[in-house]
Formats: structure tokens, C-alpha cells, sequence
């Protein structure tokens, strides 16, 4: 048995799929399953059962599969070691993050973060929150950026920083008058939210805690928080934004922009790795290169009430 192989099996777990798997190793499907079937008959089991689709592993590949991983990661971190000895960061990260994160706070801190390790290759995935953690969790990529606190004892997290609600509000609506509001000031029936699947959206709710499946006269949702701000400057009504999103709006709009009154409403933004994560220097490296980069604005101590979105 080779590392190859383990490698192609916990491909073929992550991915359920065959022909994908193959794709994610760089090799022909036939050499992928070939290797697999050696490894099954070396071992006298069937790792997966083909018969269903997508493919699974039988119970017994369940067991050889986690102790694969286990034993993939031992020997990546064999070049770790020779790395950290060497003094270099280098290597591939690979990073997801949740898309009501990565159109502002990817450009802060991206270009430096290439510039400053020339030898690190990156790849990043924007991805709801439930697919950043099942993506950890099978390690296809090394990192995620998303909302914390998030209860799994098989993640470890590193705060980055607290980053505050704000109302956006119409000018036709009365929320606008006030120079700073409270969650009992918003209405539930005037609230445009994000689609399921985005922590912020139940974080909205979780806020606002009077959100009902209702008949209105307009009802939008949107995967897409620069979408709900034209809604509230063409519309009418409101929404909830992140503090990052709030930096660049224009001068015209920006009293639509209204902060809550004190314990201010924050979000806990983190990087997120395996338990078991590698690439111990680079998460550092990343870590740092992000603090290095929020705003002045951005407390990256907790200084509000945390809200939870699970």
C-alpha cells in the first residue's frame, strides 16, 4: 500500500465520484480505480460500494478511510518540519470563505499577503458557512474565514476581529429619522434578507427575533448584500449589513446608514482550520497579514454583544 493510494480513496470519500476524484488527483479515472482495486485486494475488503450512486464507503472502508487520513497528514507534515527548520514559508493555501466576507475583506489584505510570500500559491473558494467546515472537515482546503462561534470540536478557531450590524434604511421609512436604532425599532414585514444558507441572515433574525413567514406586498431575498442595498435606495424598507460592507458606500447614501444603540450587535469573524491542521506557519503568516490589514474603524477586540447565528 502506498500514500498514492490513500490519497486516491480519500479523494473518492470527499468527492463521491469517481470520475471527480480522479479530476482532483490529476489522473485518468482508469488509474485511479486501478489503484483503489489493488488496495482493496491487498487488504481483502471493498473500500467503497460502487453499486450506489454517488459511491460510498462500506463500514469497513469508513475505518481505513479516517486511518488514511491520518496517515497522509503524518507524512505532509514531514515537509512541514523540513520547512520550518529551513525558515520558509512556502506551499499552497487553499481558503474559503463566505461571500458576505469576501468582496470586502479579501481585497484589504490579498495583494500584500502574495506579495509579501512570493512562494506561497493560493487558491480561495467563496462558499456558504456549511460548506467551508464540511470542506475542512474532509480537508480539501486548509482554511476557512467565517462567523464565529461555531460549536465543533473538530475546528479550532483564531479570531480576527468583531465586526458591527448597521441598519440601512430607506429614506421613506421612519427607522430613518432616528440617529441610532434598536432592534425593537425594526419591523419585521420591511426587512430584506439574504437567502437561507447565509449565517448572517439568521444572525439577522436572531437579532431581530420578530421575523415571521409573512403576505406582504414585496418580499426579496438575495444571495447578494450589494443587491439588497439597491433594493432599500430604489425600494424602500431595510436591511442589515456587516460592518465591511458599510466602508465604501457612497457620501449620498450614507445617512441611510444607522448604528444601534449600546450593546452594539457584532459578528465574530475568524479563520477556522482542522484540529488536526498543517501548515502551521502559513495560517501565522495569514493570520497576521489580515490584523495587519482591518481597518482602524473594525475592533478586533470584543466590544459589543456577539450575536449567534446556530
Amino acid at each position: 500500500m502506498t500514500i498514492i493510494q490513500f490519497e486516491y480513496i480519500i479523494a473518492v470519500d470527499n468527492y463521491r465520484h469517481f470520475g471527480r476524484a480522479a479530476d482532483a488527483c490529476f489522473v485518468t479515472q482508469p488509474t485511479l480505480s486501478m489503484q483503489i482495486q489493488k488496495l482493496e485486494d491487498q487488504l481483502g475488503v471493498l473500500i467503497f460500494d460502487r453499486s450506489k450512486q454517488p459511491v460510498v464507503p462500506t463500514e469497513m472502508g469508513k475505518t481505513i478511510i479516517a486511518q488514511a487520513r491520518k496517515v497522509v497528514n503524518e507524512a505532509k507534515r514531514l515537509n512541514e518540519i523540513v520547512a520550518e527548520e529551513k525558515g520558509e514559508i512556502a506551499g499552497e493555501l487553499s481558503i474559503g470563505i463566505i461571500p458576505t466576507l469576501s468582496p470586502y475583506l479579501l481585497p484589504l489584505f490579498i495583494h500584500n499577503f502574495i506579495e509579501h510570500y512570493p512562494n506561497v500559491k493560493v487558491k480561495i473558494y467563496e462558499l456558504i458557512t456549511e460548506e467551508v467546515v464540511k470542506r475542512l472537515k474532509n480537508e480539501v482546503i486548509d482554511i476557512g474565514i467565517i462567523v464565529t462561534p461555531y460549536d465543533d470540536p473538530g475546528l479550532v478557531a483564531k479570531p480576527l476581529f468583531y465586526e458591527e450590524f448597521y441598519a440601512y434604511v430607506s429614506e421613506k421609512s421612519e427607522v430613518y429619522k432616528k440617529d441610532k436604532v434598536e432592534a425593537g425599532d425594526l419591523k419585521g414585514d420591511s426587512i430584506l434578507l439574504l437567502n437561507e444558507g447565509h449565517c448572517f441572515r439568521e444572525q439577522v433574525i436572531n437579532l431581530c427575533q420578530i421575523y415571521k413567514e409573512h403576505d406582504s406586498h414585496f418580499k426579496y431575498e438575495s444571495g447578494s448584500l450589494e443587491a439588497l442595498k439597491r433594493i432599500v435606495d430604489i425600494h424602500g424598507g431595510l436591511t442589515l449589513l456587516p460592518q465591511l460592507a458599510t466602508l465604501d458606500i457612497e457620501e449620498k447614501h450614507r445617512k441611510k446608514i444607522k448604528q444601534f444603540v449600546d450593546p452594539k450587535p457584532v459578528r465574530e469573524v475568524s479563520l477556522v482550520m482542522h484540529r488536526s491542521y498543517l501548515k502551521r506557519k502559513l495560517v501565522e503568516a495569514l493570520h497576521k497579514e489580515i490584523l495587519e490589514a482591518i481597518p482602524d474603524k473594525v475592533d478586533i477586540k470584543k466590544n459589543g454583544e456577539v450575536i449567534k447565528w446556530k
